[in-house]
């Protein structure tokens, strides 16, 4: 990698958030903790000098990458000459329409698998839920604060509405530490690569706008209790569901269980 850096003069810009992982062991190990295989089609957000993207190309059927940083088109192209199970698409995937561009892949399995760029890492997860790209699992490498917050238990400082919305759609652990001096340049913080899966068991949510706005919602002031972000809800039917619980309005939104969130929904839900 670092021989074609030079070759080409490239400069890391700081507006892309670009680390580029060179540990060969860590690449390696991600993709096989991933458990690709030529049933799969992975897509990879933020390609860089396509350190991992090679590997992905290993194991999957297909990879369709994003990137973009032209200014890497040459290094990319290089580095891949010889893989014919990979397309690079050099535009902002926040911006792309995922859906269409993998219509014409034929795949059982839809895995992302990325090295995220950090400064945008919340947004593009977003997307990949908004857009219902239906992915059987995500594996990412983020920034471990940032990986903490995903994996966060109840009660934890951690734990916020972010990580409600991920635990309802998936099984969340983290499975590889990765020390900063794993990236070049160094970032100023360690990383943890994060496994989602797909969740089997799906809350029954009756009215999902509903649930997401809730929790939004209750985490809107973190330092405030329910009774005080949830004002504009019906306060006597959450009361209700809270003592089931041995719980109060005054309980912040961090002491909830998802199940409790869910509950909550639904017996809202009923009167509206």
């Amino acid at each position: 990698m670092g021989n074609l850096l030079e070759k080409y003069d490239f400069k890391f810009k700081k507006k892309f958030g670009q680390n580029f992982l060179k540990d060969k062991n860590i690449l390696q190990n991600i993709v096989q903790k991933s458990e690709i295989d030529n049933d799969t089609l992975v897509i990879e957000i933020g390609v860089g000098a396509a350190a991992l993207t090679k590997f992905l190309c290993k194991s999957a059927k297909n990879v369709l990458a994003y990137e973009i940083d032209e200014t890497l088109k040459p290094i990319i192209k290089e580095e891949l000459k010889d893989k014919d199970n990979v397309e690079v698409l050099f535009i902002d995937f926040l911006k792309s329409n995922v859906k269409k561009d993998i219509e014409k892949y034929s795949y059982s399995k839809l895995y992302v698998v990325a090295n995220l760029p950090y400064y945008i890492t919340t947004p593009i997860i977003e997307k990949i839920i908004n857009d219902n790209l239906d992915v059987d699992k995500i594996v990412v490498m983020v920034q471990k604060e940032v990986g903490d917050r995903f994996s966060a238990k109840v009660g934890s400082k951690e734990y916020n509405s972010l990580t409600v919305f991920l635990n309802y759609y998936f099984d969340i652990k983290k499975i590889i530490n990765v020390s900063r001096n794993s990236f070049v340049p160094a970032p100023n913080v360690d990383s943890v690569v994060v496994e989602m899966k797909k969740t089997k068991n799906k809350y029954n949510v009756i009215n999902e706008e509903l649930f997401f706005k809730l929790v939004r919602d209750s985490f809107k002031y973190k330092r405030k209790n329910l009774k005080n972000n949830l004002k504009e809800y019906n306060l006597e039917i959450i009361k209700e569901v809270l003592s089931k619980y041995n719980l109060d309005l005054n309980v912040r939104a961090e002491s909830l269980e998802i199940e409790q969130f869910v509950e909550i929904s639904n017996k809202l839900n009923e009167v509206m």
